[in-house]
């Protein structure tokens, strides 16, 4: 079977009577032309089924207006709100994205950073999976002064900017707020510590403790992948606890919930016997009952900031380096879960 000839913008121009030039300003939406010719020349682009040489562009301008975007997981709550905050952005600006999960290997995320750069992304967006260990997968992006920049799960790079919350801060108040409810011997549950997320909530659960006078037992910090299932396994370690802790903070809310129903199964009542506070306002957080307490993470809003920076600095806006952190404000939004001190007055 012969294709069928593409439709050029010479064909619509001859169709037309007009100019070859009115014809490229129009499907630019450029202003100089009428909106009466513009109507003429997409309603022919669309009825011959003329489609627009993205290719010709790219060659033209040095640019593919793709951007890449690796994140751990794709079935995280948080992740796709990070990634429908820098789509909005990214598709108000003509780029489209290259997504993919790095499955919490730094294996993966290498083949995928390989992958972006073998497709000529303009740049990469990046949060780093648990096990990374070092940086060198993204080094021809570097060599290549393809702009990257690190969003929640960071690292240090004097070229790369870091868009993300202060998890110290949000740990703290967290775990203050759970001593505030008179609790004493408070469990935290969190990932391996390789990650600044978890390295930074660790710290601040640390600094309420000490800022309380309270003192800090290496036995009390389980770590886990944070799962619900991972959640259910640390609630049988808390079980075997002598004595048994009043209060969990787990590093994220799927762990926290996992971890309160198995507690509730084997009769621990929450909040009486022991509170609970999470990380990331997932919308399991209002799911669990009692309601969980939780620090709220605005995973749109960094997706937004993340793709604006980018693209900012590709149309030479603003420069990319480790002097641009950009930090989100969060905020401790306490619900049922962590009110030890009502629950034991009614």
């Amino acid at each position: 079977m012969t294709k069928p000839k593409e439709v050029t913008i010479y064909d619509l121009a001859r169709k037309l009577n007009v100019s070859i030039a009115t014809v490229s300003r129009a499907l630019k939406d450029d202003p100089v032309v009428s909106k009466k010719t513009k109507k003429k020349v997409f309603d022919l682009a669309e009825e011959m089924g003329y489609r627009y040489n993205h290719f010709a562009r790219n060659l033209r301008e040095q640019r593919t207006y793709t951007i890449g975007v690796i994140v751990p997981r794709l079935n995280s709550y948080f992740m796709s709100t990070v990634i429908a905050g820098i789509e909005s952005v990214a598709n108000n600006e003509g780029y489209t994205l290259i997504i993919s999960q790095s499955s919490e290997s730094a294996e993966k995320e290498l083949a995928s950073a390989k992958t972006m750069f073998n497709n000529r992304v303009d740049g990469i967006l990046v949060s780093l999976a648990y096990d990374t260990e070092n940086l060198n997968h993204f080094s021809p992006f570097f060599q290549k002064n393809i702009p990257l920049i690190f969003f929640d799960r960071v690292a240090d790079h004097p070229e790369c900017t870091s868009v993300l919350i202060d998890n110290r801060k949000g740990a703290y108040e967290a775990t203050s707020h759970l001593i505030a409810q008179g609790c004493r011997n408070i469990v935290h549950i969190t990932a391996t510590p390789k990650r600044n997320v978890y390295v930074d909530r660790l710290a601040g659960y640390k600094q309420a403790l000490a800022d309380h006078q309270l003192p800090f037992d290496e036995k009390n910090v389980l770590i886990n992948n944070l799962s619900q299932e991972a959640g259910a396994q640390a609630a049988g370690a808390i079980l075997q606890m002598n004595p048994l802790p009043d209060a969990v903070f787990a590093a994220n809310d799927n762990c926290a919930v996992g971890c309160m129903i198995a507690l509730k199964k084997a009769g621990i009542r929450i909040p009486h016997d022991m509170a609970f506070a999470g990380f990331n306002n997932d919308p399991v957080s209002t799911v669990i009952e009692p309601n969980l307490t939780t620090i709220n993470y605005p995973g749109y809003k960094m997706g937004e900031m993340a793709a604006a920076s980018l693209i900012n600095h590709l149309n030479g806006v603003n420069s990319i380096d480790a002097t641009n952190t950009i930090l989100l404000r969060s905020e401790l939004i306490i619900r049922a879960s962590s009110l030890k001190t009502r629950s034991d007055s009614e």
